[in-house]
């Protein structure tokens, strides 16, 4: 009688032990399924590419001061679920930009921020090349399906008035693109402002670049958005 009762024992034991085998396993099984269903339902981190020219380098700044840092600090804070893709080359103007383009779309980005024009401006280079280089650049990226912010730009006031007004509506006509962002003008609020600038007049300090992330930022939350719907 108690070898059957050691048996009986012994069997409901490894009845028990199997049990909690197959409740350790569903256990998992379904947190695994859980953090799947979460990710499925978490927004897809979107790729920006910051397609511009020292302004967004952070010409003089170190990288944590600069435009594209500060900015996705500020993306961090808002929750976007977003990532710059630092593009910017000091000294570029717009035929810069367009000729690195193909490379910088390497990156697979899922919108754009395109900030040229500076260096076209500071060099009097024609405004209608500009305007062709940056129709080329929209064009391109449209052609990937991509939303884009476009950031524009001003002109130096001392080339005259005929040259800082054909200059700004080359930004002005590039606006009226459909489905196009429209920043209307980059350094907003620190241009011309000394406080703002490092020694040059030309690139943003750190509380200058504040500035132009603050202004931008509600822009750049709308790209997201739009990239979003479009991936």
């Amino acid at each position: 009688m108690n070898a059957a009762y050691g048996e009986r024992a012994q069997r409901t034991k490894g009845r028990r032990g199997v049990l909690r085998i197959l409740s350790v396993v569903a256990a998992s099984w379904f947190a695994t399924g859980r953090r799947s269903a979460l990710a499925d339902t978490e927004p897809k981190i979107v790729r920006i590419l910051a397609l511009g020219d020292s302004l967004t380098a952070g010409f003089g700044l170190p990288h944590a001061e600069g435009f594209v840092a500060k900015l996705q600090a500020a993306l961090d804070k808002a929750g976007a679920r977003a990532v710059v893709l630092d593009a910017g080359v000091s000294g570029d103007t717009s035929a810069d930009g367009l000729a690195r383009l193909e490379w910088a779309l390497g990156d697979h980005p899922d919108a754009a921020i395109v900030e040229l024009g500076a260096n076209d401006g500071l060099r009097g280079l024609p405004p209608d090349g500009m305007e062709r280089n940056l129709t080329a650049i929209l064009d391109r990226l449209a052609a990937k399906h991509l939303p884009v912010l476009l950031a524009g730009m001003y002109a130096p006031p001392n080339l005259g008035q005929s040259y800082f007004g054909s200059f700004r509506a080359v930004f002005e006509r590039l606006s009226r693109r459909p489905g196009l962002l429209f920043y209307p003008f980059f350094l907003d609020g620190v241009a011309g402002n000394h406080a703002l600038n490092q020694g040059d007049g030309i690139h943003p300090n750190p509380r200058g670049v504040d500035i132009i992330v603050a202004g931008i930022l509600p822009d750049v939350l709308k790209l997201v958005a739009e990239a979003r719907r479009a991936g």
